[in-house]
């Protein structure tokens, strides 16, 4: 029996994520959630459900005591880093955005293995990060990384030639002109059900960038070793090529209990995880290169990545901003990843310097916020 502890559990993830505990009652149990609290009803309905003994929120706090006498309810900008650190078997950290590293930092200092689907601690706090985890005590839930993982167990890490990420192109893959794209077009997603910034983010490809600086640092593989290539069927998650020339992919539906179930139970399966690959029928698997010029955010990250210091929590915080700035009708699609370039242009003398600490990633963060800002007053 795992402890577990689930921060952001009203999340997509979150949710998938309970629901192989509540098929698998002799595997996991659950020690604490949190979630922003902005779905209080599921979340009082999650903590009864599973017996959660703490739970933290950053809104609806006394709403949430109320209903859940005999648990501790922790509130307040910390809270989520407060229960990253209580002792458990496993930390699951499904909070979206860079407000999830620190409770990923919280969660590796208290001796917490983690299991990470917060892609944001890894760009914006990369070196932080892998500076203090320890063998094994960092697994990844993306698909991508998960696929990738799997595929390097028991192999010799110095043979790698190349990684070769996946993406399936979102809904523009085959679309030249995305001058008009509209907020329901980006968020009409052929393959995954997923939150909106991530839906629009892998509208851009931006999220195949983030995926790229994730991989540099999970996996300590030099950035020119680290492709993407479009395959719209999102079966074969991600591959890993050898020196000798053979090629190792790891295929399943494209479905996320399967890398859930297997960072959550690591080094063991969950039986019956996600449907199995139907062998019986035919299937047709397709692979194409990006188009770099349709789709810039992926060099943009690249850059980013290559150049280090601030500049992939610049790249990730200013997207951010981008994003919201598109969700709310005041710039177009293809403004989003203009902006992120002009906030790098913009913050290239400061940008390099070396992070730290947790408040230098906050600082740059914040910088990289404030001129996404300014940028977009002058567009409006």
């Amino acid at each position: 029996m795992r402890d577990l502890v689930i921060l952001g559990s009203t999340g997509s993830i979150g949710v998938q994520a309970l629901e192989i505990i509540e098929a698998n009652p002799s595997l996991f149990s659950v020690v604490a959630l949190t979630s922003a609290g902005t779905h209080p009803d599921l979340l009082i309905a999650q903590a009864k459900k599973f017996g959660a003994k703490v739970v933290g929120v950053t809104k609806n706090a006394d709403l949430i005591r109320q209903a859940l006498p005999g648990v501790e309810v922790i509130d307040g900008p910390q809270a989520s880093s407060q229960v990253a650190a209580i002792p458990c078997d496993l930390v699951l950290n499904a909070i979206t955005g860079s407000i999830g590293l620190a409770p990923t930092l919280a969660a590796l200092d208290a001796d917490n293995r983690v299991a990470l689907a917060n892609k944001e601690s890894l760009v914006a706090g990369g070196e932080l990060v892998i500076s203090r985890a320890k063998e094994d005590q960092l697994l990844p839930v993306d698909s991508e990384h998960s696929a990738i993982w799997q595929a390097l167990i028991g192999e010799n890490r110095s043979e790698i030639s190349k990684l070769i990420l996946t993406a399936s192109g979102g809904p523009f893959r085959d679309r030249r002109d995305l001058s008009t794209v509209t907020v329901q077009e980006a968020l009409a997603h052929p393959t995954w059900v997923m939150g909106p910034v991530v839906t629009i983010n892998s509208a851009t490809l931006m999220n195949k960038g983030l995926e790229i600086i994730e991989a540099h640092y999970l996996f300590r593989v030099p950035y020119p070793q680290i492709e993407a290539v479009i395959h719209p069927q999102s079966v074969i998650h991600s591959m890993v090529e050898f020196v000798d020339g053979s090629t190792i992919a790891q295929a399943s539906p494209p479905n996320m209990k399967g890398p859930i179930s297997f960072a959550l139970n690591y080094p063991h399966r969950v039986p019956g995880a996600t449907a199995a690959i139907d062998w019986k029928s035919s299937h047709a698997w397709n692979f194409a290169p990006i188009d770099n010029a349709q789709f810039p955010a992926i060099s943009l990250a690249r850059e980013c990545g290559e150049i280090g210091g601030g500049f992939p929590a610049i790249f990730n915080a200013s997207n951010e901003v981008a994003v919201q700035a598109f969700v709310d009708g005041r710039i177009g699609f293809t403004k989003i990843v203009q902006t992120v370039e002009a906030v790098i242009n913009s913050l290239r003398a400061t940008g390099a310097d070396p992070l730290r600490d947790l408040a230098d990633v906050t600082a740059i963060e914040d910088d990289a916020r404030r001129t996404a800002h300014e940028l977009l007053k002058k567009v409006g």
